[in-house]
């Protein structure tokens, strides 16, 4: 009998030690510290932005990306999630952009991070945001621990917006990092509730998540919920081994479609190690309180599809059935660029 999903995650551990002082040893540049410039290593990357109604910003965030120092070009593929707005046409002419498709409805994240994979040519997939603006060096820094058997998460600073970033963004702004999480309510993710405050630093407290293996949790906290696609590093081969992205968390509302590529992830073996010096600035939209509370309303409903996924067996061996699906959706975009 086939092992559920969450039965699988019971049996991998995360203890990266060994991994990262590999890396440390053969480069002598500390996991945590950036690598020099114009940095020569690393791995072929492809990134993979998915785009919806995004003009207010992504002519930065692409500029950001042709500004990104990096020994091996890299390419950048923009996929338009129906937009409304002009986030089309920003695809269609910025020099940055390899690659830009336009889905001819709204599939949500899913599917567009899914076709970006299915076109990319490189080793690695990076996923970004297109509200996510890195600062210079961040694509080398990952770019330069990716292997076949990783999952590497960077982490983000909100901005308001209109607010202009005057400094490098911070790691304690991240969530993962420092967690203050309400009293006398159930929690989200977990449903737990806690009676007294708590100052969580779920990245130190779990020793950079290597404690969270074998299906530990830290309050909240597990192990998929870190992998995060705001800005993220994968195996191209692993993805499309277990079948991308859910594309029914679209369809359904926001979220939990990384928390599942994670599980899906850890389950086939992989070690999820996080980049301290990888951080981003997220650049909140205009109406950033409304689409908050938008997204929150369809919280449980993909929380309720990513527990039903965790009862069925871990996929594997999907990688054709993924390249079929993508191909046909191929044929119904528009290219633009």
């Amino acid at each position: 009998m086939t092992s559920s999903l969450s039965n699988t995650l019971l049996h991998r551990g995360n203890d990266h030690t060994s991994h990262t002082r590999e890396f440390e040893r053969a480069t002598g540049v500390a996991w945590h510290h950036p690598v020099p410039a114009n940095w020569v290593g690393g791995r072929r990357l492809s990134v993979v932005l998915p785009a919806r109604n995004v003009d207010y910003c992504l002519p930065k965030v692409l500029d950001a990306l042709q500004a990104q120092p990096y020994g091996r070009r890299f390419e950048v593929i923009v996929v338009d999630d129906a937009s409304t707005d002009t986030t089309a046409k920003v695809i269609a002419t910025h020099p940055a952009v390899t690659t830009g498709l336009r889905l001819p409805t709204r599939c949500g994240a899913a599917t567009a991070r899914n076709l970006g994979t299915y076109l990319a040519q490189g080793e690695t997939v990076l996923y970004v945001d297109a509200d996510m603006l890195l600062p210079p060096g961040t694509v080398a820094d990952l770019g330069a621990r990716a292997t076949d058997h990783t999952v590497l998460t960077g982490f983000r600073h909100n901005l308001r917006y209109g607010v202009a970033p005057d400094a490098d963004p911070e790691l304690a702004a991240d969530h993962r990092v420092t967690w203050r999480p309400p009293v006398n309510t159930p929690l989200l993710y977990s449903g737990i509730t806690l009676r007294e405050p708590i100052d969580g630093q779920p990245l130190e407290h779990t020793r950079d998540f290597r404690d969270l293996g074998h299906g530990r949790t830290y309050y909240d906290w597990d192990l998929p919920r870190m992998v995060v696609t705001a800005l993220l590093a994968v195996p191209r081969t692993a993805v499309l081994d277990v079948g991308g992205f859910d594309p029914e968390f679209g369809r359904i509302g926001w979220g939990m479609e990384d928390t599942h590529l994670g599980a899906s992830l850890i389950a086939a073996g992989l070690l999820v190690i996080p980049l301290r010096q990888a951080v981003g600035f997220h650049l909140d939209p205009p109406d950033a309180a409304e689409q908050w509370q938008h997204k929150l309303s369809t919280w449980h409903a993909t929380l309720v599809r990513y527990r039903a996924l965790l009862a069925e067996p871990a996929r594997s061996g999907q990688s054709a059935k993924f390249t079929a699906s993508m191909n046909s959706l191929l044929h119904t975009c528009e290219v633009l660029r």
